[in-house]
């Protein structure tokens, strides 16, 4: 079956193509979409590809590859030529088959850079012949025959999106042979080649597990910035999908590990939150109780603000913290303005939240090594400043010495804990170094605000002497009329 050819030779192409009205922005259009544009076809080599291929073969059989792949590649470029295709297709696959069959893997990788290479190479058979070549790793001999594959693979597919999928699973998969061979370094830098967010013909699945997996070897490579940037490529979104939990639990615990590293614990605290509110997570008592004890111990290691307050305090309201009271009771020790005695509060909860007790399991978050210490002197800092903070509440004025009693400190310790709270405003406070008195009300208040505060005070002492009045006169009134009714 034939169809109407161009019978314009390659030169009046050329002209029309000069003469062309498209603007660069509709070229570049064209060009993006041509992987998926099937070319009409030219010839019909159904019956030729029938005829030949299975001669080919019997002459792969019979030892002599050379002739049959001769065969083949004539009959590939008629294919080829005349725009066929499903026959270009069937050859070029045939061909990596009967190289395959030989084992002989030199030529494989010769044949499949020479294919790729033809000139008006057809794309949709490029891309089965990927997929064909990519289903013959597992079955080569050596770790060295494979990985030479791959790389052949990945050079003839490098810049091709029709075949952007097949190249992003064989980069994933030389980055973990790399990584087994102990070079995780070098598994890291080729798995950040990918850019897989941008890749359309990819499930948005696959493309979580990639990421995923690009920030785990960032991590292990302590790469820690590049980790934070890559997680922003994923949707938190993605993971409202019941049937996305394990993906959910693996990017949340990466994220835990990543901001472990710069200690910020109100974004671990609200990671371990997103965990403990996971389904799977909801439907296993032990680990739903271990999430809960993370996020106690990080929204009171993270240090006080507005957010951190609202969140320890809606924390707080959860009716399962009751079965694991040690931990309530340490939030309720930062909810409650009272003082916290740094020696109580260690006799109290530092066995149970550090080594762990029978029938509660202690959390990795204060460990006897290097890390735990961090954070556990961490957590005596956040004791110092709530302490001041309920000093500042109730306190105009105090002696230096007399609150470095109270909060177990030398004098100059708990200068440099104030100074930091002042500095980082979350307090008001000024210090008389020579009088060693510290002043907690506002020392410089600006005119415009004193002038407000003082007409605010003046309309609700006006306000109260009005309703005063208004009662008295209603007493007058009710006794006149009492009185009046006496007499009668």
């Amino acid at each position: 079956m034939t169809a109407k050819t161009d019978k314009s030779t390659p030169k009046e192409k050329g002209k029309k193509g000069e003469k062309s009205d498209k603007t660069n922005e509709e070229k570049i259009n064209e060009i993006i979409a041509d992987g998926s544009i099937a070319i009409k076809m030219e010839i019909d080599y159904s019956e030729a590809c029938d005829e030949k291929l299975p001669k080919a073969e019997e002459l792969a059989s019979q030892g002599k590859l050379s002739e049959a792949l001769e065969m083949l590649m004539a009959l590939e470029k008629q294919t080829r030529t005349g725009a066929d295709m499903h026959s270009t297709t069937r050859v070029l696959v045939t061909i990596v088959k009967l190289c395959f069959k030989a084992k002989d893997w030199d030529l494989l990788n010769e044949q499949v850079i020479v294919l790729v290479k033809r000139r008006a190479q057809l794309k949709q058979a490029v891309t089965k012949m990927v997929t064909e070549c990519c289903t013959y790793l597992d079955q080569m001999p050596d770790k060295a025959t494979q990985t030479k594959f791959i790389d052949t693979l990945r050079t003839v597919t490098e810049g091709k999106i029709y075949v952007e999928v097949d190249r992003a699973r064989l980069t994933h998969r030389l980055s973990k042979m790399h990584e087994e061979d102990g070079n995780v370094k070098e598994a890291a830098k080729i798995m950040q080649e990918l850019q897989v967010e941008t890749y359309g013909s990819m499930e948005r699945k696959e493309k979580v597990e990639l990421i995923l997996e690009q920030m785990r070897l960032c991590l292990a490579t302590q790469d820690y910035i590049r980790t934070q940037i890559i997680s922003k490529k994923i949707s938190t979104r993605f993971f409202d999908d019941v049937k996305n939990q394990e993906l959910k639990l693996k990017f949340y615990q990466l994220m835990v590990e990543n901001c472990h590293h710069e200690a910020v614990y109100l974004d671990i605290c609200k990671h371990y939150r997103a965990i403990y509110d996971t389904p799977m997570i909801q439907e296993n008592a032990d680990e739903k109780l271990n999430a809960l004890r993370n996020v106690v111990l990080y929204v009171v290691l993270a240090k006080f603000d507005n957010e951190q307050s609202d969140l320890i305090h809606r924390i707080l309201k959860d009716k399962v913290l009751d079965d694991i009271p040690k931990y309530k009771n340490v939030l309720e020790q930062f909810t409650t303005p009272e003082l916290i005695s740094q020696q109580k509060f260690c006799e109290l909860f530092e066995k149970e939240i550090r080594d762990g007790v029978e029938g509660s399991v202690a959390t990795t978050a204060f460990t006897r090594d290097e890390a735990g210490e961090k954070r556990w002197a961490d957590l005596k800092t956040r004791i110092v400043e709530h302490n001041i903070r309920i000093m500042a509440k109730y306190y105009t004025k105090i002696k230096l010495v007399r609150m470095a009693e109270l909060l177990a400190l030398t004098q100059n310790e708990t200068e440099d804990s104030l100074s930091t709270m002042v500095v980082a405003g979350t307090i008001s406070a000024k210090t008389d170094r020579l009088e060693g008195i510290v002043d907690f009300s506002d020392v410089e208040q600006d005119p415009l605000e004193r002038l407000n505060e003082w007409s605010s005070n003046i309309s609700t002492l006006m306000g109260h002497v009005m309703k005063t009045t208004h009662l008295i006169n209603k007493e007058e009134m009710v006794h006149k009329h009492l009185a009046g009714v006496a007499s009668e």
